[in-house]
C-alpha cells in the first residue's frame, strides 16, 4: 500500500473549506464589520489592536487555506499550525478559567468551534507525510 493511500484526501479537503469559510469568514468579518461580531459574540469593546491582529491572522489562514485545496499535502502545515495554536489556547486559556472558575460564559461558542477545528485536524493531518524527511516522500 503507497503513502498516498493513507493520505485522507477528503478530510483534508474538507478541512481547508471549514478553514476558508468558518476562520476566513469570521477574521473578514472581525475587519470589515468589528462591532457587529463584537455584538453577536458579546465580546467586551476594549481592545481593537489585539482584535485586529486577530481578524487578519483568521483571514490569513483562510487565504492560505484556498491554497490548500489546490495542493492539499503542501499547505497541511496550514492546518498543523491551527492545530497547535488551538490546542494551545485549551491548556493555557480555557483549562485555567475553567479551573479558577472565572470561565466567560461567551467563550463557549469558541471552545466548541475550536474543540471541532482540533477533532477534524487530527483526522486530516497526514501526519507520517508532514514530519517525513524530503528523502522520503
Amino acid at each position: 500500500m503507497s503513502k498516498d493511500s493513507k493520505i485522507r484526501w477528503g478530510w483534508l479537503k474538507a478541512m481547508y473549506i471549514y478553514t476558508i469559510v468558518g476562520a476566513g469568514g469570521f477574521g473578514v468579518g472581525m475587519i470589515i464589520m468589528p462591532e457587529l461580531i463584537k455584538s453577536m459574540f458579546t465580546w467586551p469593546a476594549k481592545e481593537p489592536i489585539a482584535f485586529g491582529i486577530v481578524g487578519s491572522v483568521y483571514a490569513a489562514f483562510g487565504l492560505l487555506s484556498i491554497l490548500g485545496l489546490r495542493s492539499p499535502l503542501k499547505f497541511a502545515p496550514v492546518l498543523l499550525l491551527q492545530l497547535c495554536y488551538k490546542s494551545i489556547w485549551f491548556i493555557g486559556v480555557v483549562f485555567p478559567l475553567l479551573i479558577t472558575g472565572h470561565f466567560p460564559g461567551y467563550a463557549l461558542p469558541f471552545v466548541l468551534i475550536f474543540a471541532s477545528y482540533i477533532i477534524g485536524d487530527l483526522i486530516a493531518i497526514p501526519f507520517y507525510y508532514v514530519f517525513a524527511q524530503e528523502s522520503k516522500r
